[in-house]
């Protein structure tokens, strides 16, 4: 493999069942990681050939999990882990381990069947994945014991130990127009429409909340300075508190009539007053261009 649209990046997650392969796996791919789950070792380099032409594997990465689930095909991960580092200059084998006393805890707690089961105990199932895997623990670059960690405690240490230079983009502020219908997977939803509407003042109407004109203009109120006060406030704890405690990405939609001044204004600032205070935030603005048509 040479040139620039190559893969680079290649992060093999193993382990045990139980211990955090999927909590990982979806940590990278939220990263920008292209995601494999459950793939036979052996179609690994292919894979990764094949994937020259995904942005998200050449630009990050690819992360795969591969384990027991695969039966005998997982005998193969050595040789393509070889081949793997022969041709990338990054590629690193996780290992996911945890107590036996906490896998049971959680396979009970879930009552999920162990791949292994197949009418033995949970706890005969650990012992001898464990016995099956340790050759592949003994090589692997880091290994990481899940025991005493939450799924965010997990996706920390992980990328911390990666190096991944990443984050997950938590917050997406978006706007929009009401009259074009409210957006379904919105976490958060204000409506702007109380502050003055720029589409009735001809110099502006044909400008949009991106031109310092309409945010120069809206600046003037004294309704948007007071509520851009209380939402900052508001946005700066969820923002805080909600990846960790509900889901990964919090979502923000701002919304005025038609979705192209006051909103995009709104939106423009709030994303702005994030980023400065340390969140990954991206904006997207949908109704921008429906209203110049």
């Amino acid at each position: 493999m040479s040139g620039e649209k190559t893969v680079k990046r290649c992060v093999i997650i193993t382990g045990l069942s139980g211990a955090g392969k999927t909590t990982a796996l979806g940590a990278l791919e939220d990263c920008g990681f292209y995601a494999v789950d459950n793939i036979p070792p052996s179609m690994l380099p292919d894979l990764v050939r094949v994937l020259e032409a995904n942005v998200a594997a050449v630009t990050t990465g690819v992360a795969a999990v591969v384990d027991v689930r695969g039966g005998d095909l997982l005998d193969g991960i050595f040789h393509s882990m070889g081949e793997l580092k022969k041709e990338l200059p990054d590629v690193k084998v996780v290992f996911l381990d945890s107590s036996e006393e906490q896998l049971v805890r959680r396979f009970g707690a879930t009552r999920r069947r162990h791949p292994l089961a197949e009418g033995s105990s949970i706890l005969k199932s650990v012992t001898g994945e464990r016995e099956m895997l340790q050759g592949i623990r003994s090589v692997a670059d880091i290994v990481i014991d899940t025991s005493a960690l939450s799924q965010n405690g997990l996706r920390e240490r992980l990328l911390s130990e990666l190096d991944a230079g990443c984050r997950p983009q938590g917050v997406v502020v978006s706007s929009f127009g009401f009259k074009n219908g409210v957006p379904a997977d919105c976490d958060y939803m204000f409506d702007v429409r109380f502050l003055p509407n720029p589409n009735y003042v001809p110099e502006l109407k044909n400008l949009s909340g991106k031109d310092r004109e309409i945010r120069a203009y809206l600046d003037g109120t004294r309704e948007k300075r007071a509520f851009m006060d209380e939402l900052e406030r508001l946005v700066s704890f969820v923002a805080d508190l909600y990846p960790q405690a509900v889901k990964k990405q919090l979502h923000i939609a701002i919304g005025c009539t038609g979705g192209r001044h006051r909103s995009v204004a709104i939106a423009e600032e709030v994303a702005g007053y994030l980023a400065r205070i340390g969140h990954q935030v991206a904006v997207c603005h949908r109704d921008i261009d429906l209203e110049a048509r």
